[in-house]
């Protein structure tokens, strides 16, 4: 198994956004012909199968590994969806437990060579964070996701920190759901004061969310405008990468 890049796809707080952010950039990797693996380590609330539409798929085991489900030929994903018996069930675990299920979906999945290994982490800076920082290492960077508002901001700030303490580059800062009644630039500023890039920005759009019930991710819809500036992110994050084809 070889992975070209390992990225981080993470936030401080919770909702804002940033599973729509990890699933739209594998699946837009994905469609530039990448390999792609999209790891949900969100062990409390996993969301990533919802949003491909895979909730009804079932993990395969053989010869003591686990075979990840295919959202396409090129894109993989592996999450602890995959393995409750109902969409209710509640996972209440402690850290080291946490711990030896996301290395196991890193050394015992069948995930094959990849150009990119996307993770969607919890929000915070707790176990699963140190968990995968430390069972990936070293780790190619980390995106960092926050509306605009203050309290976002702060949380957010705190996950660079985390990645800078953990030697782990920070790609850059994308600011989601922006304009309307989240304001809107306050991440840029965020990412000056910290001197770590901005990526860009994505509107908010109700058509996102629609997206995301759907299990359909927004950058296959080319007319919508918020898949060109989200092309534009991912463009840079490419060019970090080094894999540009």
């Amino acid at each position: 198994m070889l992975i070209k890049n390992k990225i981080l796809v993470m936030s401080g707080k919770g909702g804002v956004g940033k599973s729509t952010v990890a699933v739209n950039l594998a699946y837009s990797l994905s469609l530039k012909n990448h390999k792609v693996g999209l790891l949900d380590i969100d062990i409390h609330g996993p969301n990533i199968p919802k949003m491909l539409n895979l909730e009804k798929d079932k993990l395969m085991n053989k010869n003591n590994k686990i075979f990840p489900i295919s959202a396409k030929n090129n894109l993989k994903v592996m999450s602890m969806a995959f393995m409750l018996q109902n969409d209710y069930d509640a996972i209440i675990w402690r850290g080291p437990a946490k711990h030896g299920v996301i290395k196991q979906f890193v050394h015992d999945v069948e995930w094959g060579n990849l150009d990119y290994l996307i993770v969607d982490l919890p929000p915070g800076t707790g176990d699963e964070p140190l968990s995968i920082a430390q069972i990936l290492n070293p780790v190619t960077g980390s995106v960092i996701v926050s509306t605009p508002q203050q309290v976002a901001l702060l949380d957010a700030m705190k996950a660079v920190t985390f990645s800078k303490k953990m030697n782990v580059p920070v790609i850059g800062v994308i600011e989601n759901m922006s304009g309307n009644i989240f304001g809107k630039g306050g991440a840029e500023k965020a990412a000056n004061k910290l001197k770590v890039p901005f990526l860009g920005r994505i509107k908010l759009n109700e058509q996102i969310v629609k997206s995301g019930d759907s299990g359909k991710p927004f950058v296959l819809d080319k007319e919508f405008e918020e898949t060109e500036s989200f092309e534009k992110i991912v463009n840079k994050i490419i060019k970090f990468g080094g894999t540009e084809k």
